[in-house]
């Protein structure tokens, strides 16, 4: 039959006190490396859609760019303009939006690695929970 505690010596309530803490620092470093890994795995969700946006770009500079640039070019010259003319207005047009695609697409792969997203929420409150009932048993 267990002791109460009023029943037990310091030496044991010392020794009991540090076993608990031990064992309870143990379970928190356990909960600090699951969350971490699980932000960690969010984290890398953001790295890919950063290269995908990244990969996007580069493919849409380099295969539809100039195609783009020839048809709206053509179109422009049946409009009534010269050529060199519009050349430049097909390629600065062409040009905005595939930035603009491709900013859309960064920004939100670096919004997913922003320092919030990465937070050990849990832990944190796991151990100002543990750190207030520590509190209360000495």
């Amino acid at each position: 039959m267990a002791k109460s505690p009023e029943d037990r010596s310091l030496p044991e309530l010392v020794t009991a006190l540090v076993g608990d803490i031990s064992g309870l620092f143990r379970k928190e470093i356990n909960l600090a490396k699951t969350e971490a890994t699980e932000k960690l795995s969010h984290a890398l969700v953001g790295v890919e859609a950063f290269a995908a946006g990244l990969v996007l770009a580069i493919c849409a500079i380099g295969v539809l760019l100039a195609a783009l640039v020839r048809a709206l070019t053509a179109f422009l010259m049946t409009m009534g303009l010269r050529e060199s003319s519009a050349d430049a207005l097909s390629s600065l047009v062409v040009g905005v939006i595939i930035a603009l695609v491709a900013w859309g697409m960064i920004s939100r792969g670096l919004a997913a690695l922003k320092g919030g997203n990465l937070a050990l929420e849990r832990t944190a409150a796991s151990l100002q929970q543990d750190a207030k009932i520590v509190k209360e048993r000495t």
